[in-house]
């Protein structure tokens, strides 16, 4: 959040403050003789409701013209719409949430401003639909806790809104069908769970998880785990046939992309993973349906949100002719690589976690200590730990995940724990886990089921893990401290990629 956006959110907040307090001030009705003093007064004179155009800059792309004064606030004309501290909120609202929710928010918001009219028989508001604002809290309520920032006070879905059966209007209809656009030109043959192949933008993203949940809100919701440096959301989706809540006994699965912010493969994989599971289990594919119905599967699409915007800006004016002259291209394919592989800090967030690992080494050779549920040393909080990593170890702590993958790009395979060294000096010694064994079962599935990883081609895209089944121990590897894989016990798993924005990159 820039200076300008700081003071913006400082007004907002001063305002909601003072109306808050008017608000809740009780009103003072004169008592016989005092009126005259000027003191009090017996409530504003009653206005004829007037059904007048909207012209509000914030909300002319309502799917209406005329609106009325009084307004369902009680707002008396346009002048004081637009000197309100609510109509000031809608206004920066895209900058406070980073673009997210947006517009949803704030046609909402507008529909409160600005009801729309209702001429006969006589002039009156008609409010929006209160499963409208209930759908739209649900799904950006987590925004608004995000910058510590209580729901809108004339975004209250029972006050402000009506039901179905009273007669109520739906402000985002229109957004939602210019959403569906997209699918009105497949063919009547082609069912309308088609994925759209192409690179997502942060916004994108989020736009594709909601839409997913939405069209499966009975398996589906998404939920924020946290936020990054630049304040954009982490936003995770769940299947389950239970979603937002443990099962005893079910799997709890956590799927995990983008932490380097220039390997967008995985990033990519996640979001039709998830528009995927959605799909076939509308159109009655049993295996994805039993998964779903016993699985609870959590996907983080973007871990380094931040990064990957750093990334996809530095392809694009690779690409912009304008900037060829003073563009050293060797340069940027030889050293682009680092380019928004970091988080915002310029921290590596796969290096960022706690070690426990050299931790439980050491508790091995004394033997007296345990060599499970270690807990994080206080030493490790002095250090600089990212937003983006603290937010996925709480979400570790708050849910008992039982198998996890981080996907990555750069390299064709699968990589498990451990992933540092057991002896200090060697930078690549096989490091055994006390589950190898189940470990390398799950990478070697994961293997063989896939394509191109059981070619035994040598002269394939990727081949430099063919003599070891496209699987490796971690530390086997190289070995590096405060990777994800301890605290979560997880695999990495790593492909080639040759799309943009250029991934050639390492764990």
């Amino acid at each position: 959040m820039d200076a300008t956006e700081y003071k913006t959110f400082l007004t907002v907040f001063t305002l909601f403050n003072v109306l808050s307090i008017c608000w809740c001030a009780p009103q003072q009705f004169c008592e016989p003789g005092e009126d005259a003093s000027g003191r009090c007064n017996n409530g504003p004179d009653e206005e004829k409701p007037v059904c007048s155009e909207i012209n509000l800059g914030y909300c002319n792309d309502l799917d209406y013209s005329r609106t009325i004064f009084p307004n369902i606030l009680g707002q008396r004309s346009r002048h004081e719409v637009e000197s309100g501290a609510e109509y000031l909120l809608l206004s920066v609202i895209h900058g406070l949430l980073n673009g997210e929710c947006s517009p949803d928010i704030r046609l909402l918001g507008c529909s409160v401003l600005a009801p729309r009219c209702q001429d006969l028989p006589n002039p009156a508001p008609v409010k929006s639909c209160r499963s409208t604002c209930e759908a739209v809290r649900k799904g950006c309520g987590h925004a608004f806790e995000g910058i510590d920032m209580a729901w809108p006070y004339f975004l209250d879905c029972d006050r402000f809104f009506a039901s179905e059966q009273e007669g109520c209007h739906d402000p985002l209809a229109p957004l939602r069908a210019r959403q569906e656009v997209a699918f009105s030109n497949l063919s009547p043959d082609e069912p309308s769970t088609i994925i759209q192949f192409t690179y997502h933008s942060n916004a994108q993203m989020y736009s594709v998880l909601k839409r997913t949940a939405a069209k499966c809100s009975h398996i589906s919701r998404t939920y924020s785990i946290g936020r990054s440096t630049e304040g954009k959301d982490l936003l995770a989706i769940e299947f389950t046939d239970n979603p937002g809540g443990h099962e005893l006994l079910e799997p709890e699965i956590k799927l995990v992309g983008n932490m380097h912010g220039n390997e967008v493969l995985g990033r990519q994989l996640l979001l039709y993973l998830a528009q995927y599971l959605c799909s076939e289990y509308l159109l009655g594919n049993q295996r994805i349906q039993t998964l779903v119905n016993t699985t609870r599967i959590h996907i983080l699409a973007s871990m380094n949100p931040d990064g990957y915007e750093l990334a996809a800006a530095e392809v694009e004016d690779s690409n912009d002719p304008e900037q060829q002259p003073h563009h050293n291209q060797e340069g940027h394919e030889l050293n682009g690589w680092t380019v928004g592989r970091t988080n915002a800090q310029n921290l590596d967030l796969n290096r960022n976690f706690p070690d426990l690992t050299s931790i439980l080494y050491r508790n091995r050779r004394i033997k007296r200590f345990r060599t499970d549920h270690i807990p994080i040393p206080d030493s490790y909080w002095f250090g600089k730990v990212a937003s983006e990593t603290y937010a996925v170890m709480k979400w570790i702590r708050s849910v008992p995940f039982v198998q996890s993958a981080s996907l990555h790009g750069g390299e064709l395979v699968i990589s498990y724990p451990f992933d540092f060294s057991r002896h200090l000096y060697e930078e690549r010694m096989f490091s055994p886990t006390p589950d190898e064994q189940a470990f390398k079962q799950l990478a070697r599935t994961y293997a063989d089921s896939h394509a191109s990883m059981a070619d035994n081609n040598t002269e394939r895209c990727g081949a430099s893990f063919i003599r070891s089944g496209g699987i490796i121990n971690g530390a086997l590897w190289y070995s590096f401290p405060g990777g994800v894989e301890r605290p979560s016990s997880g695999a990495e798993v790593s492909s080639s990629s040759s799309s943009p924005p250029h991934n050639i990159t390492a764990r």
